[in-house]
């Protein structure tokens, strides 16, 4: 019979043997055949043999013939055609978890031709991958180009990079090293490329509350580095935490961290107790069941002690919880289970309790605003968080920082802040915490001209939000960021001349020294007249 030259999958499985492959070898060239391919698995007593034959024009023995031949072999215990290969699906699997990855991927051999290119790459340089495979790396991206630069340097190599695209530029960031075969001869280059808004997106969740380390919590104090070797102490354990502090110290960033260092796999889910009326937070603590009430979702709904089951569970302002939930914490915390609004059945959890509160539970108790019973099994171990206030040399380190992240948040040049403007900030009272001093530098950021940060554009919300001098007109936007920045700096100042009576006390209002008041006095031209009679000064 006459066949066309094709090719021949077959899967053979024999009994374990000395000589199998000899003899399939032999058969095969008996019937002239071509082997393209073979693989030998080993299936415990058995042999599984994988071959790919072609079959060149001429008369040949059908499909069907050969695997009659081929089970009259010694040992054959089966024998079959197939569609693919083990080779073929590995392949395949290969190429989809290498077109599936999240990272560009570009492979050169040693003359710097592409040889893999994945769809990310394509889309980060703007080519389809006809365009790129094959072609010379030097002719895609002539300058400045890390493969090349890699090639020549013969070293891993990693660094931001850009492309001009038809959508526009594409930055990315870059990570290039050597390919090398067995013998440890070169043999190509291999790049990984991220999109540089993707990197950013990734770090900003890094430090997310909810995944950031005790790493993420900044400071060099003796009170936080206190608060932090406690919790670092208490994280593996599974002991119920109580956060302390003010308003705005980051006691959900405490939390996180103890969760994130803890080994639990669960999620950390966060609620904030007094943002919601006592029948929706009890219905989203534990749930309710199907029917419960009118407009409850089919089927019911698990609470959140359910969700954070394995995890953690932030109960945060614990303090303003009604006392009716507070009843059930306390059964849950006791006996490990949760029974549904509206449901008998009791559901068994493993949820780890953190709780956070800016009150004096103590007092509360002795008031009986807050139940003895729970407070007593939340505050086994009580984690304090010192304000900013008592901890102000952490501010020269906390305060670029939330300068950085912000220039990184909105693509800006890096800023710095000069010495003026940082030593209105360790002068302030901060009573708002860290969360205020955050809010501090972003305004900072977005009224600073240029790389620094001036003491001009640090603001505080009782500055912020002053109206105008009485009579004055609202800023001319068009005037420019420098016109205006110089219209509210004398305002204030003459706002703080006027309030105060002298330089000196007007200087110390606006927390700055007597000399640089001075010389925004003499830079913006504002006019001080010395009344002798009465020892103040008045301002036209």
């Amino acid at each position: 019979m006459t066949h066309s030259a094709e090719s021949l999958k077959l899967e053979l499985k024999f009994s374990d043997r000395i000589g199998v492959v000899a003899d399939l070898t032999r058969e095969v060239t008996d019937k002239g055949l071509n082997i393209l391919s073979m693989e030998v698995i080993q299936d415990g007593e058995a042999a599984i043999v994988y071959m790919e034959l072609t079959r060149p024009k001429g008369n040949h023995p059908a499909p069907a013939a050969l695997v009659t031949a081929f089970h009259g072999l010694p040992g054959a215990l089966s024998v079959r055609l197939v569609r693919t290969l083990p080779r073929e699906r590995r392949e395949k699997h290969h190429q989809a978890v290498f077109d599936g990855v999240s990272e560009g991927i570009i492979a050169t051999n040693e003359r710097g031709l592409v040889t893999t290119i994945n769809p990310v790459a394509c889309r980060i340089l703007g080519y389809e991958a006809r365009q790129l495979l094959g072609k010379n790396i030097r002719d895609i991206k002539p300058e400045g180009n890390i493969l090349l630069d890699c090639m020549a340097q013969k070293r891993p190599l990693s660094r931001r990079e850009s492309v001009v695209t038809s959508d526009g530029r594409v930055e990315f960031y870059a990570s290039a090293r050597p390919i090398h075969d067995a013998g440890g001869r070169s043999v190509g280059t291999v790049v990984l490329m991220k999109d540089l808004k993707e990197v950013q997106k990734m770090a900003r969740e890094v430090a997310s509350p909810t995944t950031a380390s005790f790493n993420c919590i900044l400071g060099n104090s003796n009170g936080i580095k206190n608060a932090i070797l406690l919790a670092r102490r208490i994280a593996p354990t599974d002991a119920t935490v109580s956060v302390r502090g003010e308003s705005g110290t980051g006691k959900e960033l405490f939390a996180g961290a103890i969760h994130f260092e803890s080994d639990r796999t669960g999620p950390f889910i966060a609620i904030n107790c007094a943002a919601m009326p006592e029948p929706l937070l009890e219905s989203e603590l534990f749930g309710y069941a199907d029917g419960a009430f009118t407009g409850a979702r089919k089927k019911g709904k698990p609470g959140l002690f359910e969700v954070a089951s394995g995890g953690t569970l932030f109960l945060d302002e614990i303090g303003e919880m009604p006392a009716g939930p507070q009843a059930k914490i306390l059964r849950v915390l006791q006996e490990g289970l949760v029974r549904r609004i509206g449901g008998t059945r009791e559901i068994p959890v493993d949820t780890r309790i953190i709780t956070a509160t800016n009150k004096n539970l103590e007092a509360m108790v002795q008031r009986r605003l807050f139940r003895e019973d729970l407070y007593y099994r939340i505050n086994v171990v009580p984690v304090h968080i010192p304000p900013l206030r008592e901890r102000r040399e952490d501010i020269r380190r906390l305060a670029p920082h939330f300068l950085d992240l912000l220039t990184e948040k909105l693509n800006n040049p890096r800023q710095t802040i000069s010495e003026a403007a940082m030593d209105k900030l360790m002068g302030h009272h901060w009573p708002g915490n860290v969360r205020e001093l955050k809010n501090v530098m972003e305004r900072g950021a977005i009224l600073g001209n240029g790389q620094v940060v001036e003491h001009a554009n640090i603001l505080f919300s009782h500055e912020a939000n002053q109206p105008p001098l009485s009579g004055a007109e609202p800023p001319d936007p068009q005037g420019g960021l420098r016109h205006l920045t110089a219209r509210f700096e004398t305002d204030v100042i003459t706002r703080a001349l006027r309030d105060t009576g002298s330089i000196r006390q007007a200087a110390l209002s606006l927390s700055v020294s007597h000399t640089a008041l001075l010389n925004k006095i003499k830079k913006y031209g504002i006019r001080v007249e010395q009344k002798r009679s009465v020892g103040t000064y008045s301002f036209q």
